[in-house]
């Protein structure tokens, strides 16, 4: 696995949008204070040419010009880390315009962005062997104060801590809209987290993940190299960090089964299961829980649910890739980050 050079203090920060920019409220003024936050801690920011269109279906605007801006921005000496302005819809379209060959040739860079921004965190880590963050994108980072989740993230792209840990609560429902686009995490609910088999844990292995849905629609394309990347670090083994937008629970449930007969969890040394967007959702006798565990059970692995990653903020900022010791004792996560 190949590592980025962590962001130095006076490193420039560039913002791309694979999938949707930063043109509409709250994301733009939301955006504006988080490139005044980056510059007020002694970092450069470079915008690129696409964080402010929404001529796109899904994305910023067409697949071809977001997978240019990405090379471009990547493959640039002038910025160091790449943030992702936005999540979205179709960022799988924009895959086709992005060169993974010369990104394997290429000097690694740090991208983070989740949801959508799946499509690169995982295929940097299966296709080019590149480590990359998955965390919050570019608007997030305006809210005022920050919460410790948003340090994290930043933490983790200068390389000031290799080691996240879950929070107190998490935000049932955001109060962040047009009239109040700097508003931080409304967290009102308690963090409570369900392991399954109940106990402590403690396990290893390479962080692997992403957004559900996005995973769904890479599976058996020929983007799909988890056969390759399991065998490579079948030692390590993996741990599966897993959440959903969209997905219905049966819908979880058929992705799951998709995933699993595919292969991809053959080396499972456990998973963290971030909380569903859909929370508490319930159907046939279906339930969030049911829905994964009914799947992957049968590995004998350490399943944590309800966790800190995804759609239901605050989320861990996660290495792809990284090779985690996780560990798990009264309702409290605890993931090192080692990259070798």
């Amino acid at each position: 696995m190949r590592y980025p050079k962590f962001l130095d203090k006076n490193g420039t920060i560039g913002f791309v949008s694979p999938s949707f920019g930063c043109a509409i409220e709250p994301y733009k003024t939301a955006f504006a204070s988080a490139l005044k936050k980056f510059e007020y801690l002694g970092y450069k920011t470079s915008i690129g040419p696409n964080a402010y269109k929404c001529d796109g279906i899904g994305i910023s605007t067409n697949p071809a010009d977001c997978g240019k801006e990405f090379m471009d921005y990547y493959l640039s000496k002038d910025n160091h880390s790449l943030i992702s302005c936005g999540g979205g819809e179709l960022m799988c379209e924009t895959i086709d315009f992005i060169d993974f060959d010369k990104i394997k040739e290429a000097d690694p860079k740090w991208f983070m962005g989740y949801s959508d921004n799946t499509n690169l965190t995982f295929l940097l880590a299966t296709l080019c062997d590149v480590a990359a963050i998955y965390g919050p994108c570019a608007a997030t980072f305006g809210m005022e104060p920050w919460h410790s989740a948003i340090k994290d993230a930043l933490d983790v792209m200068t390389g000031a801590t290799t080691v996240v840990s879950s929070y107190d609560k998490w935000e049932r429902e955001s109060i962040k809209d047009e009239t109040n686009p700097l508003v931080p995490y409304n967290v009102t609910e308690a963090n409570v987290m369900r392991v399954f088999p109940e106990g402590n844990v403690n396990m290893q292995g390479r962080l692997l993940g992403g957004c559900l849905d996005c995973l769904s629609n890479l599976a058996g394309t020929k983007y799909d190299k988890v056969a390759e990347f399991n065998e490579k670090y079948k030692e390590d083994g993996v741990i599966w960090f897993i959440e959903s937008c969209d997905l219905s629970i049966m819908d979880m449930r058929r992705v799951m089964w998709k995933l699993d007969r595919a292969g991809w969890f053959k080396y499972a040394k456990g998973f963290i299961i971030g909380r569903p967007f859909r929370y508490g959702e319930e159907f046939m006798g279906l339930d969030q829980y049911s829905a994964v565990l009914g799947v992957i059970e049968k590995y004998n692995v350490p399943v944590i649910m309800d966790a800190d990653i995804g759609h239901l903020p605050p989320m861990m900022p996660l290495v792809a890739g990284s090779l985690a010791t996780v560990s798990y004792e009264n309702n409290n996560i605890r993931i090192n980050m080692e990259y070798i």
